[in-house]
């Protein structure tokens, strides 16, 4: 493995111990944003401290390095995460449009220790109707407003 990359993902494994520190209670992950090879982002599990159930090592470390750069996207940028990122995650890193992603422990790995996403790569693909959560559409066609003014702005229509 390439000795730079090797850094990066033990940078983001270093913050993965902040989680695991007695009586901090965040969990075990970290993870680091690289751009042109230098760490632009980095974070780590943040839930307990945040009250916040997506302040996952990714979503925190997307979110430095969007402020840092100063942009909503990450294109040309790779994430080092200590650990394969849940269903949540994966979709953050996604949208944030990051070109690669390197973990260190499985998501096995984590459901070994109790952080198990299993029922959520069951859940999404469930018809809405079978879904443990219930899901149903309401006010569609008030919602459709905002929609058919942002194609109207993107189309330059008036």
């Amino acid at each position: 493995m390439d000795d730079q990359k090797k850094e990066f993902m033990r940078k983001a494994i270093e913050l993965s111990f902040i989680g695991s520190q007695e009586g901090i209670g965040q969990g075990p992950f970290g993870a680091v944003i690289v751009k042109d090879g230098e760490i632009v982002g980095q974070g780590h599990n943040n839930v307990v401290a945040y009250n916040d159930p997506t302040a996952h090592a990714e979503v925190v470390a997307i979110r430095d390095a969007c402020k840092k750069l100063g942009v909503y996207e990450l294109q040309g940028c790779e994430i080092y995460t200590s650990c394969e990122p849940c269903p949540m995650c994966l979709s953050a890193i996604y949208w944030a449009k990051l070109g690669k992603i390197y973990y260190g422990n499985t998501r096995n790995d984590a459901a070994a220790i109790g952080f198990d996403d299993a029922f959520l790569y069951h859940e999404i693909p469930l018809p809405l109707s079978e879904r443990k959560i219930t899901i149903e559409p309401l006010a569609r066609d008030e919602a459709q407003a905002a929609f058919v003014l942002w194609a109207k702005k993107e189309n330059n229509e008036d």
